[in-house]
């Protein structure tokens, strides 16, 4: 299975920290492997308005349904950015 999220404000190295931190290990190409699941990250500085502007980081993640439901809740919760 294979989904695509995108999150704003935060870095492709903040977001291999999270999965590190989710069990995953980065290899020499800059994906993140875990036990039954692949990361790839890629990044691009998107437009807010006239005057402000993001990163905008792309995960997309490879793995079984079961293993990916609780990944990617769990990443999502850490890579949320609100407002204040």
């Amino acid at each position: 299975m294979r989904r695509e999220k995108s999150f704003r404000g935060i870095n492709e190295n903040l977001a291999r920290t999270y999965l590190e931190n989710l069990g995953g290990e980065t290899r020499e190409d800059g994906d993140v492997t875990g036990d039954g699941w692949r990361a790839s990250l890629s990044s691009e500085t998107v437009s807010i308005g006239p005057t402000v502007e993001l990163t905008e980081v792309t995960v997309v993640f490879e793995g079984d349904e079961e293993t990916l439901d609780s990944l990617v809740e769990r990443f999502s919760q850490k890579a949320m950015r609100a407002g204040g």
